[in-house]
Protein backbone atom coordinates (compact mmCIF):
# COMPACT_ATOMS: atom_id res chain seq x y z
CA UNK A 1 0.00 0.00 0.00
CA UNK A 2 2.81 2.38 0.84
CA UNK A 3 4.44 1.60 -2.49
CA UNK A 4 1.16 2.17 -4.34
CA UNK A 5 0.61 5.53 -2.59
CA UNK A 6 4.18 6.59 -3.42
CA UNK A 7 3.78 5.69 -7.10
CA UNK A 8 0.40 7.45 -7.18
CA UNK A 9 2.00 10.52 -5.63
CA UNK A 10 4.78 10.47 -8.24
CA UNK A 11 2.27 10.20 -11.10
CA UNK A 12 0.23 13.08 -9.62
CA UNK A 13 3.32 15.29 -9.37
CA UNK A 14 4.32 14.50 -12.94
CA UNK A 15 0.82 15.29 -14.16
CA UNK A 16 0.76 18.59 -12.26
CA UNK A 17 4.21 19.49 -13.60
CA UNK A 18 3.15 18.78 -17.21
CA UNK A 19 -0.04 20.81 -16.69
CA UNK A 20 1.93 23.73 -15.29
CA UNK A 21 4.41 23.55 -18.19
CA UNK A 22 1.57 23.54 -20.72
CA UNK A 23 0.03 26.58 -19.07
CA UNK A 24 3.38 28.42 -19.18
CA UNK A 25 3.92 27.59 -22.86
CA UNK A 26 0.40 28.69 -23.70
CA UNK A 27 0.90 31.97 -21.88
CA UNK A 28 4.13 32.61 -23.81
CA UNK A 29 2.43 32.09 -27.19
CA UNK A 30 -0.51 34.20 -26.08
CA UNK A 31 1.91 36.94 -25.07
CA UNK A 32 3.73 36.73 -28.41
CA UNK A 33 0.46 36.92 -30.30
CA UNK A 34 -0.55 39.89 -28.20
CA UNK A 35 2.77 41.61 -28.92
CA UNK A 36 2.35 41.00 -32.64
CA UNK A 37 -1.12 42.47 -32.52
CA UNK A 38 0.14 45.43 -30.51
CA UNK A 39 3.03 45.93 -32.94
CA UNK A 40 0.68 45.81 -35.90
CA UNK A 41 -1.60 48.31 -34.21
CA UNK A 42 1.41 50.42 -33.36
CA UNK A 43 2.54 50.45 -36.99
CA UNK A 44 -0.85 51.62 -38.16
CA UNK A 45 -0.78 54.48 -35.65
CA UNK A 46 2.89 55.25 -35.80
CA UNK A 47 2.91 57.97 -38.45
CA UNK A 48 0.14 59.93 -36.76
CA UNK A 49 0.69 63.52 -35.69
CA UNK A 50 0.36 62.48 -32.03
CA UNK A 51 3.22 60.68 -30.30
CA UNK A 52 0.95 58.78 -27.90
CA UNK A 53 -1.74 56.20 -28.50
CA UNK A 54 -5.32 57.30 -27.72
CA UNK A 55 -6.92 56.79 -24.34
CA UNK A 56 -3.68 57.21 -22.40
CA UNK A 57 -2.38 53.81 -23.50
CA UNK A 58 1.25 53.07 -24.24
CA UNK A 59 2.73 55.03 -27.16
CA UNK A 60 2.80 53.30 -30.54
CA UNK A 61 6.12 52.01 -31.86
CA UNK A 62 7.84 54.58 -34.13
CA UNK A 63 7.66 53.89 -37.85
CA UNK A 64 11.10 53.15 -39.31
CA UNK A 65 11.69 55.07 -42.53
CA UNK A 66 14.64 55.39 -44.89
CA UNK A 67 14.58 58.27 -47.37
CA UNK A 68 16.91 58.75 -50.34
CA UNK A 69 17.08 62.42 -51.33
CA UNK A 70 19.33 64.75 -53.36
CA UNK A 71 21.52 67.28 -51.58
CA UNK A 72 22.94 70.48 -53.07
CA UNK A 73 25.58 71.14 -50.43
CA UNK A 74 28.63 69.31 -49.17
CA UNK A 75 27.28 69.80 -45.64
CA UNK A 76 23.86 68.41 -44.72
CA UNK A 77 21.64 67.34 -41.79
CA UNK A 78 22.69 64.05 -40.19
CA UNK A 79 20.37 61.44 -38.71
CA UNK A 80 19.15 62.56 -35.32
CA UNK A 81 20.33 66.16 -35.73
CA UNK A 82 17.99 68.71 -34.09
CA UNK A 83 15.47 69.32 -36.88
CA UNK A 84 15.47 65.68 -37.97
CA UNK A 85 14.91 64.63 -34.35
CA UNK A 86 12.01 67.05 -33.99
CA UNK A 87 10.50 65.69 -37.19
CA UNK A 88 10.72 62.18 -35.75
CA UNK A 89 9.03 63.34 -32.56
CA UNK A 90 6.16 65.06 -34.35
CA UNK A 91 5.51 62.15 -36.73
CA UNK A 92 6.42 59.26 -34.42
CA UNK A 93 9.04 57.95 -36.80
CA UNK A 94 12.66 56.85 -36.82
CA UNK A 95 14.27 58.23 -39.97
CA UNK A 96 17.48 57.41 -41.78
CA UNK A 97 18.52 59.78 -44.57
CA UNK A 98 20.51 58.64 -47.58
CA UNK A 99 21.83 61.91 -49.00
CA UNK A 100 23.15 61.84 -52.58
CA UNK A 101 24.92 64.78 -54.28
CA UNK A 102 22.53 66.20 -56.86
CA UNK A 103 25.11 66.10 -59.63
CA UNK A 104 25.38 62.31 -59.37
CA UNK A 105 21.83 61.58 -58.25
CA UNK A 106 20.60 60.13 -61.55
CA UNK A 107 23.46 57.60 -61.62
CA UNK A 108 22.95 56.68 -57.98
CA UNK A 109 19.21 56.29 -58.54
CA UNK A 110 19.76 53.81 -61.36
CA UNK A 111 22.36 51.87 -59.37
CA UNK A 112 20.02 51.69 -56.37
CA UNK A 113 17.13 50.63 -58.57
CA UNK A 114 19.19 47.86 -60.14
CA UNK A 115 20.37 46.64 -56.74
CA UNK A 116 16.85 45.97 -55.53
CA UNK A 117 17.79 47.38 -52.11
CA UNK A 118 15.53 50.39 -52.06
CA UNK A 119 14.63 52.83 -49.28
CA UNK A 120 11.06 53.30 -48.10
CA UNK A 121 10.78 56.64 -49.91
CA UNK A 122 12.97 57.52 -52.88
CA UNK A 123 13.13 60.79 -54.77
CA UNK A 124 12.63 60.35 -58.52
CA UNK A 125 14.11 63.29 -60.41
CA UNK A 126 12.92 62.33 -63.89
CA UNK A 127 9.61 60.50 -63.78
CA UNK A 128 9.81 59.81 -67.52
CA UNK A 129 13.30 58.29 -67.39
CA UNK A 130 13.38 54.81 -68.86
CA UNK A 131 14.69 53.18 -65.68
CA UNK A 132 11.83 54.48 -63.56
CA UNK A 133 9.13 53.93 -66.18
CA UNK A 134 10.21 50.31 -66.66
CA UNK A 135 10.33 49.74 -62.92
CA UNK A 136 6.91 51.29 -62.37
CA UNK A 137 5.34 49.27 -65.18
CA UNK A 138 6.83 46.08 -63.78
CA UNK A 139 5.18 46.72 -60.43
CA UNK A 140 8.22 47.85 -58.45
CA UNK A 141 6.44 50.91 -57.03
CA UNK A 142 3.06 51.48 -55.44
CA UNK A 143 0.43 53.21 -57.53
CA UNK A 144 -0.69 55.85 -55.07
CA UNK A 145 -3.40 57.60 -57.09
CA UNK A 146 -6.36 55.61 -55.70
CA UNK A 147 -5.28 56.35 -52.11
CA UNK A 148 -4.89 60.13 -52.30
CA UNK A 149 -8.57 60.85 -51.63
CA UNK A 150 -8.20 59.38 -48.12
CA UNK A 151 -5.74 62.02 -46.91
CA UNK A 152 -6.66 65.62 -46.03
CA UNK A 153 -3.71 67.24 -47.82
CA UNK A 154 -2.79 64.75 -50.53
CA UNK A 155 -6.41 64.74 -51.69
CA UNK A 156 -5.82 68.33 -52.82
CA UNK A 157 -3.28 67.28 -55.49
CA UNK A 158 -3.86 69.23 -58.72
CA UNK A 159 -5.23 67.20 -61.62
CA UNK A 160 -3.04 68.87 -64.25
CA UNK A 161 0.10 68.04 -62.26
CA UNK A 162 -1.08 64.50 -61.60
CA UNK A 163 -1.52 64.16 -65.37
CA UNK A 164 1.94 65.60 -66.11
CA UNK A 165 3.59 63.24 -63.62
CA UNK A 166 1.62 60.12 -64.58
CA UNK A 167 2.83 56.99 -66.36
CA UNK A 168 0.15 55.39 -68.50
CA UNK A 169 -2.39 57.46 -66.59
CA UNK A 170 -1.23 56.14 -63.21
CA UNK A 171 0.64 57.95 -60.45
CA UNK A 172 3.56 56.09 -58.93
CA UNK A 173 4.59 58.70 -56.41
CA UNK A 174 3.74 61.93 -54.63
CA UNK A 175 4.76 64.89 -56.76
CA UNK A 176 6.68 67.83 -55.28
CA UNK A 177 4.64 70.90 -56.26
CA UNK A 178 6.35 73.93 -57.78
CA UNK A 179 5.27 77.26 -59.29
CA UNK A 180 4.63 76.95 -63.04
CA UNK A 181 6.42 80.20 -63.92
CA UNK A 182 9.38 79.69 -61.65
CA UNK A 183 12.28 80.03 -64.12
CA UNK A 184 14.12 83.20 -64.99
CA UNK A 185 17.38 85.15 -64.66
CA UNK A 186 19.11 85.97 -61.38
CA UNK A 187 21.91 88.55 -61.44
CA UNK A 188 24.16 90.77 -59.30
CA UNK A 189 22.28 94.04 -59.02
CA UNK A 190 25.18 95.74 -57.28
CA UNK A 191 27.49 94.88 -60.15
CA UNK A 192 25.03 96.18 -62.71
CA UNK A 193 24.63 99.47 -60.82
CA UNK A 194 28.38 99.89 -60.35
CA UNK A 195 28.87 99.60 -64.11
CA UNK A 196 26.02 101.99 -64.88
CA UNK A 197 23.95 99.41 -66.74
CA UNK A 198 20.21 98.81 -66.82
CA UNK A 199 18.47 95.46 -66.38
CA UNK A 200 18.74 93.53 -69.67
CA UNK A 201 15.67 93.50 -71.89
CA UNK A 202 16.97 91.86 -75.07
CA UNK A 203 19.37 89.05 -75.95
CA UNK A 204 21.96 91.67 -76.89
CA UNK A 205 21.51 93.39 -73.53
CA UNK A 206 22.01 90.06 -71.80
CA UNK A 207 25.20 89.40 -73.75
CA UNK A 208 26.52 92.89 -73.03
CA UNK A 209 25.85 92.42 -69.31
CA UNK A 210 27.87 89.18 -69.26
CA UNK A 211 30.68 90.85 -71.20
CA UNK A 212 30.76 93.82 -68.83
CA UNK A 213 30.83 91.53 -65.82
CA UNK A 214 33.97 89.93 -67.21
CA UNK A 215 35.82 92.93 -68.57
CA UNK A 216 34.90 95.94 -66.40
CA UNK A 217 35.96 94.81 -62.92
CA UNK A 218 32.47 94.81 -61.35
CA UNK A 219 33.75 93.78 -57.90
CA UNK A 220 36.25 96.65 -57.90
CA UNK A 221 39.27 94.66 -56.77
CA UNK A 222 41.44 95.76 -59.69
CA UNK A 223 41.89 92.21 -60.99
CA UNK A 224 40.56 90.42 -64.08
CA UNK A 225 39.02 87.59 -62.05
CA UNK A 226 35.30 87.75 -62.82
CA UNK A 227 33.08 86.33 -65.55
CA UNK A 228 29.47 86.56 -66.62
CA UNK A 229 27.36 83.47 -66.02
CA UNK A 230 27.63 80.21 -64.07
CA UNK A 231 26.48 76.98 -65.67
CA UNK A 232 26.59 73.54 -64.05
CA UNK A 233 26.80 69.94 -65.17
CA UNK A 234 24.72 69.09 -68.22
CA UNK A 235 23.21 65.64 -67.79
CA UNK A 236 21.07 63.82 -70.31
CA UNK A 237 18.16 66.03 -71.29
CA UNK A 238 18.96 68.84 -68.83
CA UNK A 239 21.37 71.59 -69.76
CA UNK A 240 21.39 74.16 -66.98
CA UNK A 241 20.68 77.70 -68.26
CA UNK A 242 20.61 76.65 -71.90
CA UNK A 243 17.14 75.18 -71.41
CA UNK A 244 15.87 78.73 -70.90
CA UNK A 245 18.20 80.54 -73.29
CA UNK A 246 17.28 78.37 -76.30
CA UNK A 247 13.69 79.67 -76.06
CA UNK A 248 14.92 83.23 -76.54
CA UNK A 249 16.02 82.20 -80.02
CA UNK A 250 12.66 80.64 -80.90
CA UNK A 251 13.53 77.01 -80.19
CA UNK A 252 10.65 74.88 -78.92
CA UNK A 253 10.63 73.27 -75.48
CA UNK A 254 11.77 69.66 -76.08
CA UNK A 255 9.30 69.14 -78.94
CA UNK A 256 7.78 71.49 -81.48
CA UNK A 257 4.80 71.05 -83.78
CA UNK A 258 5.01 71.52 -87.54
CA UNK A 259 2.04 70.73 -89.79
CA UNK A 260 0.42 68.87 -86.93
CA UNK A 261 3.49 66.67 -86.34
CA UNK A 262 5.89 66.58 -83.40
CA UNK A 263 9.48 67.53 -84.27
CA UNK A 264 12.41 67.23 -81.81
CA UNK A 265 13.80 70.58 -80.72
CA UNK A 266 17.33 69.98 -81.99
CA UNK A 267 16.08 69.81 -85.58
CA UNK A 268 14.98 73.44 -85.50
CA UNK A 269 17.38 76.07 -86.92
CA UNK A 270 16.61 78.25 -83.89
CA UNK A 271 18.08 75.56 -81.63
CA UNK A 272 21.33 75.72 -83.60
CA UNK A 273 21.37 79.52 -83.29
CA UNK A 274 21.05 79.16 -79.53
CA UNK A 275 23.98 76.73 -79.45
CA UNK A 276 26.06 79.18 -81.50
CA UNK A 277 25.27 81.84 -78.91
CA UNK A 278 26.46 79.50 -76.15
CA UNK A 279 29.64 78.79 -78.10
CA UNK A 280 30.26 82.52 -78.36
CA UNK A 281 29.89 82.88 -74.59
CA UNK A 282 32.33 80.01 -74.09
CA UNK A 283 34.87 81.30 -76.61
CA UNK A 284 34.85 84.74 -74.97
CA UNK A 285 35.13 83.17 -71.50
CA UNK A 286 31.86 84.70 -70.36
CA UNK A 287 30.82 81.37 -68.81
CA UNK A 288 32.82 78.91 -66.72
CA UNK A 289 34.92 76.57 -68.84
CA UNK A 290 34.00 73.56 -66.67
CA UNK A 291 30.25 74.00 -67.15
CA UNK A 292 29.80 70.46 -68.50
CA UNK A 293 31.04 68.85 -65.29
CA UNK A 294 30.63 71.45 -62.53
CA UNK A 295 28.83 70.06 -59.48
CA UNK A 296 25.47 71.76 -58.97
CA UNK A 297 26.14 71.87 -55.21
CA UNK A 298 28.69 74.58 -56.03
CA UNK A 299 26.48 76.53 -58.43
CA UNK A 300 25.90 79.50 -56.13
CA UNK A 301 29.47 79.82 -54.87
CA UNK A 302 30.91 81.92 -57.74
CA UNK A 303 28.10 84.47 -57.38
CA UNK A 304 28.44 84.74 -53.60
CA UNK A 305 32.25 84.83 -53.84
CA UNK A 306 32.33 87.69 -56.38
CA UNK A 307 33.48 85.57 -59.31
CA UNK A 308 30.34 85.46 -61.50
CA UNK A 309 27.31 87.68 -61.83
CA UNK A 310 24.47 85.65 -63.38
CA UNK A 311 22.61 82.37 -62.93
CA UNK A 312 19.77 81.39 -65.27
CA UNK A 313 17.64 79.22 -63.03
CA UNK A 314 14.62 79.56 -60.73
CA UNK A 315 14.03 83.18 -59.76
CA UNK A 316 13.49 82.36 -56.09
CA UNK A 317 17.21 81.67 -55.95
CA UNK A 318 17.66 85.44 -56.04
CA UNK A 319 16.63 86.00 -52.42
CA UNK A 320 18.62 82.98 -51.24
CA UNK A 321 21.75 84.34 -52.91
CA UNK A 322 21.01 87.80 -51.51
CA UNK A 323 20.85 86.34 -47.99
CA UNK A 324 24.17 84.54 -48.47
CA UNK A 325 25.90 87.68 -49.73
CA UNK A 326 24.56 89.64 -46.75
CA UNK A 327 25.85 86.95 -44.38
CA UNK A 328 29.30 86.94 -46.02
CA UNK A 329 29.58 90.73 -45.88
CA UNK A 330 28.39 90.83 -42.27
CA UNK A 331 31.39 88.71 -41.28
CA UNK A 332 33.64 91.28 -42.97
CA UNK A 333 31.79 94.22 -41.42
CA UNK A 334 30.89 95.53 -44.88
CA UNK A 335 27.18 94.72 -45.14
CA UNK A 336 24.50 97.24 -46.00
CA UNK A 337 21.43 95.62 -44.39
CA UNK A 338 18.78 97.49 -46.39
CA UNK A 339 20.41 96.90 -49.76
CA UNK A 340 19.62 94.18 -52.30
CA UNK A 341 22.72 92.76 -53.94
CA UNK A 342 20.67 90.55 -56.29
CA UNK A 343 17.81 91.11 -58.71
CA UNK A 344 15.65 88.94 -60.96
CA UNK A 345 13.82 89.07 -64.27
CA UNK A 346 11.64 86.49 -66.02
CA UNK A 347 13.75 86.62 -69.14
CA UNK A 348 14.61 88.86 -72.07
CA UNK A 349 12.80 89.58 -75.30
CA UNK A 350 13.67 86.92 -77.83
CA UNK A 351 15.02 87.39 -81.33
CA UNK A 352 11.43 87.50 -82.60
CA UNK A 353 10.57 90.39 -80.28
CA UNK A 354 8.51 88.32 -77.85
CA UNK A 355 9.06 86.91 -74.37
CA UNK A 356 9.47 83.14 -74.07
CA UNK A 357 9.67 81.53 -70.64
CA UNK A 358 10.61 77.98 -69.69
CA UNK A 359 7.86 76.54 -67.48
CA UNK A 360 8.13 73.88 -64.86
CA UNK A 361 5.77 70.94 -65.13
CA UNK A 362 4.13 72.17 -61.95
CA UNK A 363 6.30 69.73 -60.04
CA UNK A 364 9.93 68.91 -59.40
CA UNK A 365 10.26 65.15 -59.30
CA UNK A 366 8.29 62.89 -57.02
CA UNK A 367 8.59 60.78 -53.89
CA UNK A 368 8.03 57.14 -54.85
CA UNK A 369 7.34 54.21 -52.52
CA UNK A 370 8.98 50.88 -53.51
CA UNK A 371 7.08 47.65 -52.94
CA UNK A 372 10.28 45.81 -52.03
CA UNK A 373 10.64 47.87 -48.83
CA UNK A 374 7.03 48.85 -48.17
CA UNK A 375 5.49 45.43 -48.60
CA UNK A 376 1.84 45.70 -47.57
CA UNK A 377 -1.05 48.05 -48.12
CA UNK A 378 -1.12 48.74 -44.37
CA UNK A 379 2.52 49.85 -44.51
CA UNK A 380 1.82 51.96 -47.60
CA UNK A 381 -0.91 53.79 -45.72
CA UNK A 382 1.53 54.50 -42.88
CA UNK A 383 3.99 56.06 -45.33
CA UNK A 384 1.24 58.09 -47.00
CA UNK A 385 0.11 59.30 -43.58
CA UNK A 386 3.66 60.52 -42.98
CA UNK A 387 3.84 62.26 -46.37
CA UNK A 388 0.42 63.82 -45.81
CA UNK A 389 1.54 65.16 -42.43
CA UNK A 390 4.53 66.88 -44.06
CA UNK A 391 2.09 69.25 -45.78
CA UNK A 392 0.94 70.89 -42.56
CA UNK A 393 2.14 74.42 -41.84
CA UNK A 394 4.30 73.51 -38.85
CA UNK A 395 6.34 70.88 -40.69
CA UNK A 396 6.60 72.88 -43.91
CA UNK A 397 7.96 75.77 -41.85
CA UNK A 398 10.33 73.58 -39.83
CA UNK A 399 11.75 71.65 -42.80
CA UNK A 400 12.29 74.91 -44.67
CA UNK A 401 13.69 77.05 -41.87
CA UNK A 402 14.45 74.90 -38.83
CA UNK A 403 13.46 75.37 -35.19
CA UNK A 404 12.25 78.70 -33.86
CA UNK A 405 14.75 80.27 -31.50
CA UNK A 406 17.59 78.19 -32.91
CA UNK A 407 17.61 78.56 -36.68
CA UNK A 408 15.20 81.48 -37.00
CA UNK A 409 13.11 83.93 -35.02
CA UNK A 410 9.63 85.20 -35.73
CA UNK A 411 9.62 88.97 -36.10
CA UNK A 412 6.20 90.54 -36.69
CA UNK A 413 5.00 87.14 -37.86
CA UNK A 414 7.80 86.69 -40.42
CA UNK A 415 10.77 84.34 -40.46
CA UNK A 416 14.12 85.96 -39.69
CA UNK A 417 16.81 83.37 -40.35
CA UNK A 418 20.02 82.89 -38.45
CA UNK A 419 23.08 84.30 -40.15
CA UNK A 420 25.02 81.14 -39.27
CA UNK A 421 25.20 79.50 -42.70
CA UNK A 422 27.18 76.52 -41.39
CA UNK A 423 24.49 75.79 -38.79
CA UNK A 424 21.72 76.10 -41.37
CA UNK A 425 23.51 73.80 -43.83
CA UNK A 426 24.32 71.15 -41.24
CA UNK A 427 20.90 71.07 -39.58
CA UNK A 428 18.25 72.47 -41.95
CA UNK A 429 19.03 72.88 -45.63
CA UNK A 430 18.14 69.83 -47.68
CA UNK A 431 15.31 68.65 -45.46
CA UNK A 432 12.85 70.56 -47.65
CA UNK A 433 13.63 68.06 -50.41
CA UNK A 434 11.01 65.76 -48.87
CA UNK A 435 8.22 68.36 -48.93
CA UNK A 436 5.41 67.72 -51.45
CA UNK A 437 3.71 71.13 -50.95
CA UNK A 438 0.28 69.59 -51.60
CA UNK A 439 -2.13 71.25 -51.99
CA UNK A 440 0.05 74.35 -51.53
CA UNK A 441 2.94 75.99 -49.72
CA UNK A 442 1.59 76.81 -46.24
CA UNK A 443 4.89 77.60 -44.53
CA UNK A 444 5.41 80.84 -42.68
CA UNK A 445 7.08 83.46 -44.82
CA UNK A 446 10.37 85.23 -44.49
CA UNK A 447 10.03 88.99 -44.38
CA UNK A 448 8.62 90.05 -47.72
CA UNK A 449 11.37 92.30 -48.94
CA UNK A 450 11.16 94.13 -52.23
CA UNK A 451 13.19 91.35 -53.85
CA UNK A 452 10.94 88.55 -52.58
CA UNK A 453 7.82 90.44 -53.66
CA UNK A 454 9.36 90.91 -57.09
CA UNK A 455 10.16 87.19 -57.35
CA UNK A 456 6.50 86.38 -56.74
CA UNK A 457 5.42 88.96 -59.34
CA UNK A 458 7.87 87.57 -61.91
CA UNK A 459 6.69 84.00 -61.37
CA UNK A 460 3.09 85.07 -61.85
CA UNK A 461 3.87 87.15 -64.94
CA UNK A 462 5.87 84.27 -66.45
CA UNK A 463 2.74 82.14 -66.67
CA UNK A 464 1.57 84.28 -69.60
CA UNK A 465 4.74 83.68 -71.63
CA UNK A 466 5.57 80.04 -70.99
CA UNK A 467 6.49 77.74 -73.86
CA UNK A 468 4.83 74.41 -73.19
CA UNK A 469 6.14 71.02 -74.20
CA UNK A 470 3.34 69.53 -76.33
CA UNK A 471 4.57 66.02 -75.55
CA UNK A 472 4.77 66.54 -71.76
CA UNK A 473 2.27 63.85 -70.81
CA UNK A 474 3.23 61.27 -73.46
CA UNK A 475 5.04 58.08 -72.45
CA UNK A 476 7.04 56.45 -75.23
CA UNK A 477 8.08 52.80 -75.13
CA UNK A 478 11.08 53.67 -77.30
CA UNK A 479 12.16 56.42 -74.94
CA UNK A 480 11.64 54.11 -72.00
CA UNK A 481 14.10 51.68 -73.57
CA UNK A 482 16.55 54.05 -75.23
CA UNK A 483 15.93 57.49 -73.73
CA UNK A 484 19.13 57.73 -71.72
CA UNK A 485 21.31 56.78 -74.70
CA UNK A 486 19.47 59.15 -77.03
CA UNK A 487 19.72 62.05 -74.58
CA UNK A 488 23.42 61.42 -74.11
CA UNK A 489 24.04 61.54 -77.88
CA UNK A 490 22.53 65.02 -78.04
CA UNK A 491 24.13 66.17 -74.80
CA UNK A 492 27.64 65.06 -75.81
CA UNK A 493 27.27 66.65 -79.23
CA UNK A 494 26.15 70.05 -78.01
CA UNK A 495 28.88 70.21 -75.36
CA UNK A 496 31.53 69.29 -77.95
CA UNK A 497 30.15 71.93 -80.30
CA UNK A 498 30.20 74.66 -77.65
CA UNK A 499 33.79 73.91 -76.57
CA UNK A 500 34.98 73.61 -80.19
CA UNK A 501 35.68 69.88 -80.40
CA UNK A 502 33.29 69.52 -83.36
CA UNK A 503 31.99 72.02 -85.92
CA UNK A 504 28.48 72.48 -87.29
CA UNK A 505 28.92 69.54 -89.65
CA UNK A 506 29.97 67.34 -86.75
CA UNK A 507 26.96 68.49 -84.76
CA UNK A 508 24.56 67.60 -87.55
CA UNK A 509 26.34 64.27 -87.98
CA UNK A 510 25.65 63.53 -84.32
CA UNK A 511 21.99 64.40 -84.87
CA UNK A 512 21.95 61.79 -87.65
CA UNK A 513 23.44 59.24 -85.24
CA UNK A 514 20.58 60.08 -82.90
CA UNK A 515 18.13 59.34 -85.72
CA UNK A 516 19.72 56.01 -86.62
CA UNK A 517 20.13 54.72 -83.05
CA UNK A 518 16.50 55.07 -82.10
CA UNK A 519 15.54 58.66 -82.84
CA UNK A 520 13.47 57.77 -85.91
CA UNK A 521 11.57 55.17 -83.90
CA UNK A 522 11.01 57.70 -81.14
CA UNK A 523 9.70 60.38 -83.48
CA UNK A 524 7.31 57.95 -85.15
CA UNK A 525 5.98 56.62 -81.86
CA UNK A 526 5.62 60.05 -80.30
CA UNK A 527 3.57 61.18 -83.28
CA UNK A 528 1.34 58.13 -83.00
CA UNK A 529 0.75 58.96 -79.35
CA UNK A 530 0.27 62.65 -80.12
CA UNK A 531 -2.31 61.90 -82.82
CA UNK A 532 -4.45 60.14 -80.22
CA UNK A 533 -4.62 63.26 -78.04
CA UNK A 534 -6.78 64.99 -80.62
CA UNK A 535 -4.58 68.09 -80.72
Amino acid sequence: MKIARKEGSIHLKRWLFMLLAAIMILSVFTGCAGNKENNAAGQKESASSEGNAPGGTEAAEPLDLTLMLPIFKTNYPKDGSPVAAKLEELTNTKIHFEWVPNASYADKFNITLASGKLPDIIYVGDVKASSFVNAARSGAFWEVGPYLKDYPNLSGAKEVILSNSAIDGKNYGIYRGRALGRNGVVYRKDWLEKLGLEAPQTVDDFYNMLKAFKEQDPDGNGQADTYGMVLVKWTGGWASGFDTIKLWFGSPNKWGVQDGKLVPEHEYPQYLEALKFMKKLYDEQLINSDFAVMDSSKWNDPVVNNKAGVIVDVVDNGARLDDKIHAALQKEGKDEPDRHYMDVIGGVTGTDGALHTLPTSGFSGMLAIPKSSVKTEAELKQVLTFLDRLNEEDLQTMLNYGIEGVHYNLVDGYIERSGDTVLLESEVEGLNQMLPFIPEDKAKLVKQTALRLKQTEVQKANEATIVTNPAEALISAVYTQKGSQLDNVINDARIKFIVGQIDEAGLKSAFEVWRKTGGDELVNEMNELYSKTGK
